[in-house]
C-alpha cells in the first residue's frame, strides 16, 4: 500500500459463545486502510462484515473473545478497556449505521442529538460552540437549511435527509476513520447516488479513511479504491477495485458479479446454495460446497491467500 496506514488489522479473530459452542464470525482477518483511502468490504448476509465493524468500534457482544491485532495510529484497540474506548469511539473512529430511523432517537430533535454527540467528546465547549459545531456538521453533510432541519424530529425528515443527519453526527467530533455499514440500502437509487457522491467528497476533502460495507459490487465500483471480499468470516479476495471487478480470481467473487444486475438484458446467475452455518463449516475451503470449480484438494485445508498480482490476492488453489 502506498498510502500511510491508518488502520492495520492482523489475524483478527472474534469468537462468540452459542448453545452449539464457540463460533468465529470473524476468522483471522487481515486488512489495511490508508489515510484518505476508501476500502469496500463486500459479502452476503452472514459473512461477518458487520461483526468486523463492531470489533473496530469496541461494540462486540458481552463475553466475546478477541485475538489478533487492531492497530489504529499506534494504539492497539483490542487491548482497550471500555472507559478507554470512549476516547476513540466517535472521536477517532465513527460509524454510520444502515437504518437511520432505528439509530436516531425518535423523540429528540436531530440537532439536539448531534449536540449530544459533540458534548460527549468536547465537555469544555460552550453552548454556542456546540451549536456552531452542530450546524457546521450538518452543512458538511449537505443538509439544506441546517438551522431549520436541526429543530425537526427524525420522522419529519425523508430517508435521504435522515441518512445525512447520521453522516453529520458521525463527522461532528472530527474522526479520522469512518465506517459506513450499508448506508444506502434503504434508499432509492437517486438518493443512493447522492449519498455515495457525498461520502466520496467528504472522504477526499477531509482525508478520511473510509470502510464501506455493502453486498453490492456496483456500489463498491463507485466509491472504493480497494475492495475486500468476505465469506464465512474470512477475506477470500482483496485488491484494487478496478482489478478485482475486471478479473476476479475467487469463484465467490465471480459468482457475486454474475448475480449482479446489469444494464444489458440478460439472465442473472445466482450462486447455488447458501453461506454455511458457522457451527458447521467444511474442513477445507468454506465456499467449496457451492463452487463449480471445486477439486478434491479443496476439501483438505483452508487455502492461503495467493498473489494474483502485486495488488491482488485470492484465497483459492486455482490462483
Amino acid at each position: 500500500m502506498s498510502l500511510q496506514p491508518l488502520l492495520e488489522i492482523n489475524s483478527l479473530t472474534v469468537e462468540l459463545a452459542t448453545p452449539a459452542g464457540w463460533v468465529r464470525p470473524v476468522n483471522e482477518v487481515s486488512l489495511q486502510i490508508g489515510a484518505g483511502e476508501a476500502v469496500g468490504l463486500v459479502g452476503e448476509s452472514g459473512s461477518g462484515k458487520t461483526m468486523l465493524s463492531l470489533a473496530l468500534m469496541g461494540l462486540l457482544p458481552q463475553g466475546s473473545r478477541v485475538s489478533g491485532e487492531i492497530d489504529f495510529g499506534g494504539n492497539r484497540l483490542e487491548r482497550l478497556a471500555e472507559h478507554q474506548w470512549q476516547g476513540v469511539r466517535g472521536r477517532e473512529i465513527a460509524m454510520i449505521f444502515q437504518e437511520p430511523m432505528t439509530s436516531l432517537n425518535p423523540v429528540m430533535r436531530v440537532g439536539a442529538q448531534i449536540e449530544e454527540a459533540i458534548r460527549a467528546h468536547e465537555p469544555g465547549f460552550s453552548n454556542s460552540d456546540v451549536r456552531n459545531r452542530m450546524q457546521d456538521a450538518l452543512r458538511k453533510a449537505a443538509v439544506p437549511e441546517p438551522e431549520e432541519r436541526a429543530a425537526q424530529y427524525p420522522h419529519q425528515l425523508s430517508g435521504g435527509l435522515r441518512q445525512r443527519v447520521m453522516i453529520a453526527m458521525a463527522l461532528a467530533a472530527g474522526p479520522k476513520l469512518l465506517i459506513a455499514d450499508e448506508p444506502t440500502t434503504a434508499l432509492d437509487v437517486t438518493v443512493q447516488k447522492q449519498i455515495l457522491e457525498l461520502l466520496k467528497q467528504l472522504q477526499r476533502d477531509l482525508k478520511l479513511g473510509l470502510l464501506f460495507i455493502t453486498h453490492d459490487l456496483g456500489v463498491v465500483a463507485q466509491i472504493a479504491d480497494r475492495v475486500a471480499v468476505m465469506y464465512a468470516g474470512r477475506i477470500v479476495e482483496e485488491g484494487l477495485t478496478r482489478e478485482v471487478l475486471r478479473a476476479p480470481r475467487h469463484p465467490y467473487t465471480q459468482g457475486l458479479l454474475a448475480a449482479s444486475p446489469k444494464l444489458e438484458r440478460g439472465k442473472l446467475t445466482p450462486i447455488a446454495g447458501s453461506v454455511p452455518q458457522l457451527t458447521a463449516l467444511p474442513p477445507g475451503c468454506a465456499f467449496e460446497p457451492r463452487c463449480g470449480f471445486r477439486k478434491q484438494e479443496c476439501t483438505h485445508a483452508v487455502p492461503a491467500l495467493r498473489q494474483a498480482s502485486p495488488e491482488h490476492s485470492a484465497r483459492c488453489i486455482l490462483v
